[in-house]
């Protein structure tokens, strides 16, 4: 079985969104890191979609999606 490489970051929360994520946390059970990491991945997704929804077109003028 391979080893993951993981980074650790350091990340200041004002306190509103610092008591929202202990109340996330709190109800629905997930640590606070997995709840942040699932939060990332979800705007990296969107941000890849959008960059994804911009060059469509060109890629579709010069054949490469049909």
């Amino acid at each position: 079985m391979s080893q993951v490489k993981r980074k650790t970051i350091t990340l200041r929360l004002d306190e509103n969104v610092a008591r929202l994520l202990e109340e996330a946390c709190s109800s629905s059970g997930p640590s606070r890191g997995e709840v942040m990491r699932e939060a990332l991945r979800l705007r990296l997704a969107i941000r890849f979609e959008q960059l994804r929804q911009r060059v469509k077109p060109f890629a579709t003028a010069r054949g490469y999606l049909t």
